[in-house]
């Protein structure tokens, strides 16, 4: 790598502002100065530095504040590549001084670029794709922690104001059944005053299978209990909210995981050419036995994908950027 490169440029990248350091073949520094983030400031760098020979540009994170540079590098046809931390912290030890800043790790990245090639990795173009995924499944990430939330609000006021009618509700409070029955008719007096013909009717399209016994247990639980709790009317009015908040943030789960698997589509065929084995639910670790069928489906095929992008067989496993650790196995023969 060293002898097709003449400026070896390291960016400790930051929020607003990053820092440069270019360096020689011969380890002259060509720069060494704070680096604003911007489009601008960014091209008038790589422009100064390119009078100097072809430029390799080494980031210190490929994604989040660092893909702005990344992007800019490869606008104008420069080389991308990153140094994973762990690699940057080893590396960091061997020079001298013990002071953390950002001129210091811009050094170590760029002087790890100039003499030690192999600590990088390399920035694809098709991680375009895995930044949009990176992207979707942290959206995804929200939306599941904000159905907690609110699954867990519907179920303390069931508690507090109904306990057997929560018995029955709380467990399927995720089902479009449950839902309906509690954006319509609100708490236990709603649901009293509605009786059985409108609650099978209600339940009929979202459950035809289970709305029947659904209906039965909830008019049997609103018989257990005949006093009224002192909060049940301004329950009955918030109850319907929060199922409507509920299943649009469902729904926009559902909407998530349609986006992610129009985009593995696009890279499916890269992925199968890889000799990796993604396993189906039934034979993979047990730690993946959780979770939507989607959500396993995608953090599976996006692990392959990621390991695939490492350029050295003895590190697939130093540079994963999802929030996941699994054992990579090689394809069955035959499979």
């Amino acid at each position: 790598m060293s002898v097709e490169y003449g400026v070896f440029l390291g960016l400790d990248v930051g929020k607003s502002d990053h820092h440069a350091v270019g360096l020689a073949l011969d380890g002259k520094r060509l720069h060494d100065a704070p680096l604003p983030n911007t489009e601008v400031r960014l091209r008038a760098l790589f422009d100064k530095l390119a009078r100097h020979g072809r430029i390799l540009v080494v980031v210190d994170q490929p994604a989040s504040i660092g893909a702005l540079a990344v992007a800019v590098a490869r606008a104008c046809g420069h080389q991308v590549a990153y140094l994973p931390g762990l690699a940057m912290r080893r590396l960091a030890d061997l020079h001298p001084g013990t002071a953390k800043t950002d001129a210091r790790d811009a050094y170590v990245i760029a002087d790890a670029a100039r003499t030690l090639p192999h600590t990088l990795r390399r920035v694809d173009a098709g991680d375009e794709a895995f930044a949009e995924l990176e992207v979707l499944i942290g959206y995804d990430d929200d939306l599941a922690a904000e159905s907690t939330r609110i699954s867990n609000r519907i179920r303390g006021l069931l508690t507090q104001i109904h306990p057997a009618l929560e018995d029955v509700l709380g467990p399927k409070i995720s089902h479009p059944a449950a839902q309906e029955l509690l954006s319509k008719c609100g708490g236990p007096t709603g649901l009293r005053k509605a009786g059985r013909r409108k609650l099978l009717a209600l339940v009929a399209c979202r459950a035809p299978r289970m709305g029947t016994r659904l209906v039965e247990q909830v008019l049997t639980a609103l018989d257990e209990q005949t006093v009224t709790v002192p909060g049940t009317a301004a329950a009955e009015t918030v109850l319907p909210r929060l199922a409507d908040s509920l299943r649009q943030v469902l729904q926009q789960r559902d909407q998530v995981a349609t986006e992610v698997e129009r985009i593995l589509v696009n890279i499916h065929r890269w992925i199968e050419a890889k000799r990796f084995w993604v396993p189906t639910p039934s034979t993979a670790p047990r730690h993946w036995q959780c979770g939507r069928p989607e959500t396993r489906r995608i953090m599976a095929v996006a692990f392959s994908a990621t390991i695939g992008r490492s350029s050295s067989s003895q590190s697939q496993c130093s540079h994963i950027h999802w929030p996941l650790f699994l054992h990579v196995t090689e394809r069955p023969a035959g499979t």
